[in-house]
């Protein structure tokens, strides 16, 4: 009889941990993200800062800073990185659960010279990445 109420117990809180919403897993998924491997050189000269989630808006924003020749590139190539980040995020299956959701997902990049200043900020919505 004793088993009976531990595996009850045990039982509800798995299906209590199954109820997650899908904002909920979000905004754990990035807070863990965030708190585990930022910051963090992801490419020559590129560091992502933080990923956050805004619940109200349902966007996921990644901040970078930019060193080095790119810290000066980004302002002249605006048009041809924007079509890139595009095409990535069209081509990440990582994030598939989130854009069949229709989420939104912000990109603001930061120079590291001129600490502060925002260099590129764009946000994609489903209408944007959705083919």
């Amino acid at each position: 009889m004793k088993h009976i109420g531990i595996y009850t117990i045990i039982a509800i809180a798995m299906f209590s941990a199954c109820q997650e919403t899908l904002e909920q897993r979000c905004q754990r998924e990035a807070q863990a993200y965030t708190e585990k491997n930022c910051p963090a050189l992801i490419a020559k000269d590129v560091t992502i800062d933080s990923l956050t989630f805004d619940k109200q808006s349902h966007t996921l924003c990644y901040a970078y800073t930019l060193g080095g020749v790119l810290d000066d590139s980004a302002i002249v190539n605006k048009s041809e990185l924007k079509q890139q980040m595009l095409m990535d995020l069209r081509n990440a299956t990582s994030l598939k659960i989130y854009k069949e959701a229709g989420y939104s997902f912000r990109y603001v990049y930061y120079s590291r010279k001129q600490q502060g200043q925002k260099l590129l900020d764009v946000v994609y919505k489903a209408k944007d990445y959705q083919k």
